[in-house]
């Protein structure tokens, strides 16, 4: 339940991406018609169309080629409104500023009773946006976001409403386009101008926040795989992903150009941004007690102040479903589907690796040679666990009895942290007796960090093995033959006892020797060079085995119902799961794995 809660609030927030960009966009064109009144709603249908395209289009770009404009229309924008908000209040209605008092508020709800209860879903929209200041965390500092909302952006957005509220006390008839006709006709095309720009950077920014959204849930396993690009060598979290993008703009052209009304997608817009409150809310109190260990009473006050709030908000949403409220709700629907299937897939998956993962006794009881002929190179099996032989290392021996001199089990992990640092990135153990010549490495990722494309692995990997290797000797040699034979159990017989994180900090900008090299030095310099280097026998050897060749094994799964399924279960495996894998990326692209070394091992597993 709690999964789907959280769903929940992201696919909210994914629709936010869907409805952002078209009313901001679609509203700030509309203004034209105040000007050119026989100007027919095609003509801002297509407008805004063409703006939509071009913004989506220009995304792969990356945002670090305009970003420097961002700032300087932001401002411009809100001295914009704050200016005209002002000269509105002086000009038609100076007694305005009594409506900062919270009385008038319960006057109007006491007034109005329901009609008053119905209009909050439209009055919600003036605070939204600042969902997105979570967002926003991830590129900013809290006190960044609290200075510049306290002093400059509440401040102007308070100065533009009273300006219209004052404009619009003289003016009841023109409450429909009341922010533009209330704009003075010497300023109204630089505004307008700057209007548009101002829709298109807060655009950019859910857009961008959308990205970084879906980046995390394929990364968490709640999303199929997809493209992620870096648009910027500087500004790390700065990405692209071209699926997402072309979904997104066509989706924002279908309810442009189905709904062209700025009321509805109002309605669909306010009730997706208070859900995504709501849920924040509700998550935040579980931080407050889990993370920050605060009293449980502190957690209960805090979630019934906002949550209160945020539940009016809502149901004056969701009374507003039948007139473009029911968007966010369908647009949810098929993004928590499909999000939940992969989800609930790929745990069966992993499940099915636990189960059928080779018994370590079975290994040993083998034999060094593992009772198979052992083949010059280096063999790297790709899987999901972190412990134990993967099933697919018994499938692939079963049908092919030989594998190479050095074998290394290859786990890709997300960790439920935001970044880990290249210095802790692999984590390297042995897999059974030093003979074996059979080792484990964990790449460990943080739900933020993204796998580089030119990141080289391979040397990465091996040296980390002789580094491994060379520390695990030294500690050896260290020890007494008693206390050696406790070290031998514990060490190369264990999973993790025997772990050391790769510091790269001495092969961060070094390649892996080749043996022909080590070989010319210890002739020009004696065995003596040899042991200053600490390379040892067994690190020439994994020396050797990388110039022999390394192949890359993975497991091709197929996922199939059980027959005993029920038909829900049967077409959310057998037809959406396969769809999905299908069509996300496979994972030999996503671990940028050279084709010409690729083995992929096929099995079929049931859920």
């Amino acid at each position: 339940m709690l999964l789907i809660f959280v769903l929940l609030g992201t696919c909210m927030a994914i629709g936010d991406g869907v409805l952002t960009p078209t009313i901001s966009v679609l509203s700030a064109v509309s203004g034209v018609k105040v000007k050119i009144t026989g100007l027919h709603e095609n003509y801002i249908v297509i407008i805004s169309c063409v703006i939509l395209v071009g913004l989506f289009s220009l995304q792969h770009h990356g945002t670090n080629r305009v970003a420097f404009l961002f700032a300087p229309i932001v401002t411009a924008w809100l001295l914009c409104i704050s200016s005209i908000g002002i000269y509105n209040i002086f000009r038609w209605n100076r007694h305005v500023f009594c409506a900062i008092s919270p009385i008038y508020m319960l006057k109007f709800l006491k007034n109005t009773g329901t009609e008053g209860w119905v209009s909050l879903g439209g009055v919600v929209l003036s605070i939204t946006g600042v969902e997105t200041m979570f967002a926003d965390l991830g590129h900013f500092s809290s006190s960044s976001i609290k200075v510049a909302f306290t002093c400059v952006v509440y401040p102007c957005l308070i100065l533009a409403y009273m300006g219209e509220a004052a404009f619009l006390s003289r003016h009841h008839e023109d409450i429909q386009r009341s922010f533009y006709k209330a704009i003075p006709e010497s300023v109204f095309w630089p505004v307008f101008i700057v209007a548009t720009f101002a829709a298109v950077v807060g655009s950019q920014a859910v857009i961008s926040a959308t990205f970084s959204m879906i980046s995390q849930c394929c990364a968490l396993n709640c999303f199929p795989r997809v493209k992620i690009v870096h648009t910027s060598s500087k500004i790390y979290g700065q990405i692209y992903i071209p699926e997402v993008n072309w979904m997104l703009m066509c989706l924002c052209l279908a309810v442009t150009i189905g709904l062209r009304d700025t009321n509805m997608m109002g309605h669909a817009y306010g009730l997706a941004v208070t859900t995504v409150m709501f849920v924040t809310t509700c998550l935040m109190a579980l931080v407050m007690i889990i993370v920050w260990k605060k009293k449980i009473i502190i957690a209960v006050a805090f979630l019934l102040f906002f949550g209160s709030i945020e539940v009016l908000y809502i149901s004056a949403s969701v009374y507003k479903v039948p007139e473009g409220g029911w968007i966010p709700l369908v647009l949810s629907l098929i993004f928590m589907v499909v999000m939940y299937i992969w989800n609930y897939g790929t745990m069966k998956k992993h499940q099915f690796d636990v189960e059928n993962k080779v018994s370590m006794n079975r290994i040993v009881s083998l034999g060094p040679s593992l009772g198979m002929v052992r083949v010059p190179g280096i063999g790297l099996v790709y899987s999901n666990l972190a412990i134990g032989v993967p099933a697919v290392f018994g499938h692939f021996v079963t049908n092919l009895p030989a594998f190479h001199q050095v074998l290394v089990f290859v786990c890709v992990k997300s960790v439920q942290v935001p970044h880990v640092s290249e210095n802790e990135r692999l984590l390297i153990s042995r897999v059974g007796p030093k003979e074996y010549g059979m080792f484990r490495c964990i790449v460990r990722y943080g739900y933020k960090d993204l796998q580089q494309e030119n990141y080289d692995f391979e040397n990465r990997l091996v040296s980390g093995i002789v580094q491994f290797v060379e520390t695990e000797e030294e500690s050896a040699s260290k020890l007494t033959s008693e206390s050696f034979g406790e070290f031998e159990n514990t060490a190369f017989k264990g999973f993790v006892a025997s772990e050391h994180p790769y510091t790269n900090s001495r092969h961060k900008e070094k390649m892996v020797p080749s043996s022909c090299d080590i070989q010319a030095e210890v002739a020009k310099t004696g065995s003596e060079r040899l042991e200053n280097t600490q390379l040892k026998h067994e690190s020439l050897q994994i020396l050797k085995a990388k110039e022999s060749g390394v192949a890359y094994i993975l497991g091709h799964s197929h996922a199939k119902a059980k027959k005993s399924s029920s038909i829900i279960k049967k077409i959310a495996i057998n037809v959406v799961y396969t769809f999905l894998s299908k069509n996300s990326r496979e994972p030999d692209v996503i671990l940028n794995v050279p084709h010409t070394s690729l083995l992929e091992v096929g099995m079929i597993y049931y859920v």
